[in-house]
């Protein structure tokens, strides 16, 4: 224990890490089925899901390599 909190080793953080990615990707198809639903949606709304899915986008990306340096230091 650290300053009274329980110490967590890497392969519980990279479960974490992996439950967000999935939450992001989830995320993303749905901003993608609603850029391209045909639905009238207001200009702003679309830029709005459009900068959305952008930041999402690179959250995952970030995500990805946070996942995979992990694997690679526990060797898995």
């Amino acid at each position: 224990m650290l300053a009274g909190r329980l110490m967590r080793g890497r392969g519980w953080i990279k479960g974490l890490r992996q439950d967000e990615a999935r939450q992001v990707r989830a995320r993303i198809a749905e901003l993608e089925r609603d850029l391209m639903a045909t639905t009238v949606q207001g200009r702003h709304r679309r830029f709005e899901a459009g900068n959305e899915l952008r930041v999402a986008k690179f959250r995952l990306a970030r995500l990805e390599e946070c996942i995979a340096g992990i694997a690679e230091k526990c060797g898995a």
